[in-house]
């Protein structure tokens, strides 16, 4: 289930049901509130996040002064009951991304960013997984107010309509338990300003250190090859804004994006899989983007396109035998 819904639905909302609504639900509906109508306040920031792996931990965050948020990071693998927990500052946090292995750690140590130093897969098979957060306070840095976690896709679509920023990494990657997505609601409406990919970890500290945010799950998922990453940067400003994103798979269709003046994006996305050349093209017209991820699960992309998210119906890894990933948008 989803575990913070939108202000909108307040006003829909009997007795009863609010009545049976979770601590966390109705912080998630005051925060929004106050985002959707006044300028934030200090004590609106998430400052700090913290994992919990036992009840033990649990207890220890609660006397520490943390707030709980609803939902198992470790759904329907067997593994730790694993909670997220998060407090109110006033230094927010701006950037949230995942390390699923040592090299991708390395860059975000190097770039400064805070690191939760418990496994989100604790207990379970898969990878060693860990949040890090950033409060930086640059051109591409937007705070953060609020924080919710979702266990099952079928949810996915409602956090996308009413404009959360999905973290791209399943918090079960390869745990074989339900997909698990951390979701960011930001001060105010952020638009994708830069886009770029590496097919290795040299820039990564650059990259973070000049505001990017990378997109925490490889294009060549399940085929080997390259671990290759698509980059962004936020803007609040619309003008500054990415107005359309393409994938070409094949010689005719880079021709055509180049024919058609889009911007290319040099890394192939399918480095070192012996598929087919894969490429990211970029160009300024119509209507400004909002966010950019990647779609492994094909259950949810009706949903999510009734939500008005944008799926790209080009396979990212096009003639290999990894998993079938698409790009989304959203405008």
């Amino acid at each position: 289930m989803t575990h913070s819904i939108s202000v909108l639905y307040i006003y829909a909302a009997d007795l009863w049901s609010v009545q049976q609504t979770s601590a966390h639900q109705l912080t998630s509906y005051c925060l929004s509130f106050a985002v959707s109508t006044h300028e934030p306040t200090m004590s609106t920031y998430i400052s700090e996040l913290q994992v919990s792996l036992n009840a033990a931990e649990e207890l220890k965050l609660k006397k520490r002064g943390f707030n709980i948020i609803d939902g198992n990071l470790n759904e329907g693998t067997g593994g730790n009951y694993i909670r997220l927990w998060y407090k109110h500052g006033s230094v927010p946090i701006t950037k949230v991304q995942v390390s699923f292995n040592n090299n991708m750690a390395d860059g975000l140590n190097n770039a400064g960013y805070t690191p939760i130093k418990k496994d989100l897969n604790a207990g379970a098979w898969g990878d060693y997984l860990y949040l890090w957060y950033s409060q930086g306070s640059g051109e591409f840095d937007t705070p953060i107010v609020d924080i919710s976690v979702t266990t099952d896709a079928a949810n996915e679509a409602e956090k996308f309509a009413f404009g959360w920023e999905r973290v791209a990494c399943d918090l079960n990657r390869d745990a074989n338990g339900n997909l698990i997505h951390l979701w960011l609601k930001r001060e105010k409406k952020t638009y994708i300003c830069d886009v770029t990919a590496t097919d290795s970890y040299g820039s990564d500290m650059d990259l973070f250190e000049k505001g990017y945010i990378r997109v925490d799950e490889d294009t060549n998922r399940g085929a080997g090859g390259a671990y290759v990453f698509i980059w962004f940067r936020q803007t609040t400003d619309p003008e500054k804004a990415l107005k359309e994103i393409q994938v070409s798979i094949n010689a005719d269709q880079h021709l055509e994006f180049q024919q058609q003046k889009y911007k290319q994006v040099s890394v192939d996305l399918n480095q070192g899989t012996g598929g087919n050349q894969v490429f990211l093209w970029y160009k300024k017209r119509s209507n400004p983007l909002k966010a950019i991820g990647l779609l492994l699960n094909k259950d949810v992309v009706k949903d999510d396109q009734e939500a008005g998210i944008s799926v790209i119906p080009k396979n990212l890894n096009e003639g290999n035998n990894g998993c079938v990933e698409n790009l989304y948008v959203n405008q």
